[in-house]
Formats: C-alpha cells, sequence, structure tokens
C-alpha cells in the first residue's frame, strides 16, 4: 500500500507543479515534460487565463520588450492582482468619499506600474541549477532599494518523508535589513520588518528569451499590504 501512495502522490506533485528530489537527482517539472516552451515570455503568459490581468498591467506599463528580454521573470497571478487592485480602489475611495467609483487596471499609474513590475524582473537566467538552499541576495532591474533585497532559494520541507527525501520549493522573498532567518531573536522583529516570502506553484518554466516562475496565488502584487476594505 506504501509503494502504491508514492506513485498516487508524486502524481500529485507533479499537477501541483512541485520539483521533487530524491538523493541529489532533481526532477524538473512545472506540469510539462519538457521545461522549455517555443514562445516568448510574454507570449507564454498571454496564452494562459490565469495571467490576463497580468498581461494588462504589463500593457499598461508598456513593458512587453523588457519582459521579453534576457531576464528572469517571477510572475504573479490574477489572484494577487485582483487584491492589489482592491486594495487601490479603496484608497481612492476615501480619496474621492464615493464606495461606487468604477476603478480598475486602466485607472493605475502606468510609471508606477513600470518601476514596480522591476522587482521580478533579474538579469540572465536564475533557474534551479543557480540555486542554493542559503539563498543568495539581489537586487532586483529596479536596481539597489535603501534597506531591501530580494533573496532567491531553494526552500526544502520534509514534509514528504515518508515517500522522498525531501522536495525543494523555488521561494522568492522580500528581505527587510536583514535576513530573518539569520536573526537569534527573530520573535522580536517588529511586524513591518519582518521579511516576506513566497513559494512558487510552478518553476523553471525556459521561454526562446527568458526564464519563469510562479508565485504563490497569495501573493499579492508588490507585496502590497494595503487594507481591502469591506
Amino acid at each position: 500500500m506504501k509503494k502504491i501512495n508514492r506513485y498516487i502522490l508524486c502524481a500529485i506533485m507533479g499537477l501541483l507543479a512541485l520539483t521533487a528530489c530524491k538523493k541529489n537527482d532533481y526532477i524538473n517539472d512545472g506540469g510539462k515534460a519538457n521545461a522549455h516552451v517555443n514562445m516568448t515570455t510574454y507570449d507564454f503568459l498571454k496564452s494562459r487565463p490565469q495571467f490576463d490581468s497580468l498581461v494588462r498591467i504589463i500593457d499598461k506599463a508598456g513593458m512587453k520588450d523588457e519582459i521579453n528580454g534576457n531576464i528572469t521573470f517571477f510572475a504573479t497571478t490574477n489572484y494577487g492582482i485582483v487584491d492589489y487592485v482592491k486594495a487601490k480602489k479603496q484608497l481612492k475611495i476615501i480619496e474621492v468619499g464615493d464606495e461606487n467609483i468604477n476603478f480598475g487596471i486602466k485607472d493605475l499609474n502606468a510609471a508606477e506600474l513600470r518601476d514596480s513590475l522591476k522587482i521580478y524582473m533579474y538579469k540572465g537566467a536564475i533557474n534551479r541549477a543557480q540555486m542554493t538552499t542559503e539563498g543568495t541576495l539581489y537586487d532586483s532591474m529596479l536596481g539597489a532599494i535603501p534597506n531591501v533585497k530580494f533573496m532567491i532559494r531553494l526552500r526544502r520541507t520534509l514534509d514528504y518523508g515518508g515517500y522522498v527525501d525531501y522536495v525543494d520549493y523555488v521561494n522568492f522573498t522580500k528581505v527587510i535589513g536583514t535576513r530573518d532567518d539569520k536573526e537569534a531573536d527573530q520573535a522580536s522583529i517588529p511586524q513591518n520588518q519582518k521579511d516576506i516570502s513566497y513559494d512558487c506553484q510552478t518553476s523553471g518554466i525556459i521561454t526562446t528569451t527568458g526564464i519563469l516562475h510562479v508565485l504563490s496565488d497569495n501573493q499579492r502584487l508588490f507585496f502590497n499590504g494595503e487594507s481591502l476594505g469591506n
């Protein structure tokens, strides 16, 4: 029975686009037998309905060419963008005093979107082979941000120890100040200074122009933490 369960778990993990690792044998999945897709990064995003809102954001910012550059891009799904737009709408409601305003992606500031999208963009290829469990700090294509870095790493979990030795998730973290995992007393870190971390639900998609990783659905665009209102 345990052997059968192992096969079932592996099938589920494939559908969830996990990357399972036994010993030192990394198996890149991403839901496809071949990680390569014969499309540019932008065209791949446009071909998948879960990125409809992201494509609209990219178009609003006029960043198709940059997305198709030789970069690694961390993509936010529709869920994270819907909540971001709701938060921005709430701010506008407070500003104008009208709960019935019509507000959407079309009303976002293009220049702000252009700058903010760059926090998900990194020069060159950063795929699993370039990642470690220790993690590496990067400046995004937005450039150096005071007191902020972005860490890309493999987050190892032993949760599936009955079936595989470990599973490594590609993880994307906004590091505020120093790395929380290096602090001896993590409980004393103020809430607004805590690192913000998300796993990727799919990783290692190799397009004709770059590398694409897809963040979990609960990652709100630009790490926005503003209120959604009622």
